[in-house]
């Protein structure tokens, strides 16, 4: 077994030792040693009992086989700026002589997150890099940016409004309860560490627990937390290993 694949399973039991099986893990291997797939870096997520790869593992791939370009255009016809409705091409040229191949991505609200709302039209183009990508490649996952919003087991509902009696408080609220849900899949959307995670927002809110926090409050830092991720995840962790160096000075 080769070093990477070592350390992709032993990353995988920490983060997901209860959902693990031995197949899954086999298919961890096999990942490891056919594409170089590192999960510490942010390649692969595994989600309902299924390995997904990344739009930074695809591109990461892409640049170790020497990928000669990607060219990217949107597909007019089919677009729809007022309703938010993208559609995308992308075409990976695998070396310079390549015919290329092709990839289709589209975005709208009806099977995006509310999370990415208003960013329809780079989900689009992120959707269809990766098709492209997977299919130059030969690699089968599915890609985590592909989903069409969320699997059925977590689909967010909206808040309703905090009840004015004794029962209404926001750590017992329904509404409280799903933004945890939302929390969690970002967390293993970009595959960040949960507890810095906690640390994080407990500092942005101001409270010695996320449990303390409002709900606005927490609304405000999943939203923050969204962007950073998408944007630029590179500083986003660097911003979390901090809180991991502060909790090792208290310890």
């Amino acid at each position: 077994m080769s070093s990477l694949a070592k350390e992709n399973r032993a990353v995988a039991r920490r983060k997901w030792r209860s959902e693990l099986s031995g197949l899954r893990l086999d298919g961890l291997d096999w990942l490891s040693l056919q594409y170089g797939f590192s999960i510490a870096v942010g390649d692969l997520i595994f989600l309902d009992k299924k390995w997904y790869v990344t739009n930074s593992g695809l591109l990461r791939l892409a640049h170790r086989s020497r990928c000669c370009g990607i060219r990217i255009q949107q597909v007019r016809e089919f677009c729809e700026a007022s309703f938010g409705r993208w559609v995308f091409k992308a075409i990976v040229y695998k070396s310079a002589r390549s015919r290329g191949f092709e990839g289709y991505g589209d975005a709208d609200r009806s099977n995006t997150s509310p999370l990415v709302r208003g960013a329809e039209m780079r989900v689009a183009e992120t959707r269809a890099v990766n098709r492209a990508l997977r299919k130059a490649y030969g690699i089968g996952l599915c890609s985590i940016e592909e989903l069409g919003s969320f699997s059925a087991s977590q689909k967010p509902v909206e808040a309703t409004p905090q009840s004015n009696g004794r029962h209404g408080s926001n750590r017992s609220s329904n509404g409280q309860a799903r933004l945890r849900d939302q929390l969690c899949l970002l967390i293993r959307q970009y595959n960040l560490d949960p507890t810095l995670v906690k640390a994080y927002a407990a500092d942005f809110c101001g409270t010695a627990t996320l449990k303390e926090a409002s709900r606005d409050l927490v609304e405000s830092f999943i939203s923050e937390l969204a962007t950073a991720a998408k944007n630029d995840r590179d500083s986003l962790l660097c911003k979390l290993n901090s809180y991991a160096q502060s909790m090792e000075v208290k310890l």
